[in-house]
């Protein structure tokens, strides 16, 4: 079962990232939200608000990577690794709701636009976009495919564009007096958030409804197997994905009356591991027997 381990190596250092992240976003949120409240800028509220989900994000993400950890058992044989897959859906979902509050209330404020205080603004926005920067940077290092980190990464990204939108706004105000521009500004950020989103329920909500892992095509991997000395037939190909980084396919594999079936079966796996990344496949073989 050595498979199994392939997608826990950078759980622990991917747990830190997490983790310290989340202790920026989560202390700056609040001073956010109190500046944006005291300002009378939405566009700070807006982002206090995805700073918020990204906080909701990065704590979903870090206790996923700890519930993960947790062995497989009797009752939940692949053990907890698709908990993480959950939350970044839940996640996803959660910044839809986000959106469409910003934008109701950006339109409130464009039909009745109030006062806005731009250099307290301004401050508030140039930390939020020093925290982004170093939370992206925390992130960043090393890489990562995994679903959560991305996910997360996205949340902050579009968090950093928000801080930029909020100092932009700010200067305007400071400088013209012209307070639309923040909630136009929050709508921007709004788009931002619903782009990020839209990446993570799409992605997360495949591996939920078993769909076949990013590149692989049943098509091709049954021509490519049919190239294998031996092999007459292959039927029912199914492949679904764990977690992102954990990939399964079963299969069952007909091969001509004679023929070595333990060297078809290696060959096979070699196969799909060389050309689809697969460490894990269960297959069957059969004899021809016509």
């Amino acid at each position: 079962m050595g498979g199994d381990h392939h997608g826990h190596s950078h759980a622990p250092r991917n747990e830190r990232k997490i983790a310290l992240a989340a202790a920026l976003t989560g202390s700056f949120m609040i001073a956010e939200l109190v500046g944006g409240i005291v300002s009378g800028s939405l566009a700070l509220i807006a982002d206090a608000g995805h700073m918020l989900t990204d906080f909701a994000s990065l704590m979903l993400a870090w206790f996923a990577f700890r519930i993960s950890r947790r062995p497989a058992d009797w009752k939940r044989t692949y053990g907890f690794d698709r908990f993480s897959v959950l939350a970044a859906f839940v996640n996803g979902l959660s910044l839809f709701a986000i959106a469409a509050w910003i934008s109701y209330e950006a339109i409130e404020r464009l039909r009745a636009p109030g006062e806005i205080l731009g250099g307290l603004m301004l401050w508030v926005a140039v930390g939020g976009l020093v925290v982004n920067i170093l939370a992206f940077a925390i992130l960043t290092r090393g890489g990562s495919d995994n679903l959560n980190i991305r996910a997360a990464m996205l949340h902050v990204a579009g968090d950093l564009l928000g801080s930029v939108a909020a100092i932009i706004a700010s200067l305007v105000i400071i400088f013209t007096g012209w307070t639309p521009i923040d909630p136009l500004l929050s709508l921007l950020v709004v788009l931002i958030i619903l782009r990020s989103a839209w990446a993570v329920v799409k992605e997360s909500g495949h591996i939920l409804l078993e769909g076949a892992p990013r590149g692989f095509d049943r098509r091709e991997v049954a021509d490519l197997l049919m190239q294998v000395e031996g092999v007459c037939r292959v039927d029912h190909i199914h492949a679904w994905s764990v977690t992102q980084e954990r990939p399964v396919v079963t299969m069952e594999i007909t091969a001509t009356a004679g023929s070595d079936m333990t060297r078809i079966k290696s060959d096979a796996r070699a196969l799909l591991l060389e050309r689809f990344h697969i460490d894990h496949a269960t297959i069957e073989m059969h004899e021809d027997r016509s």
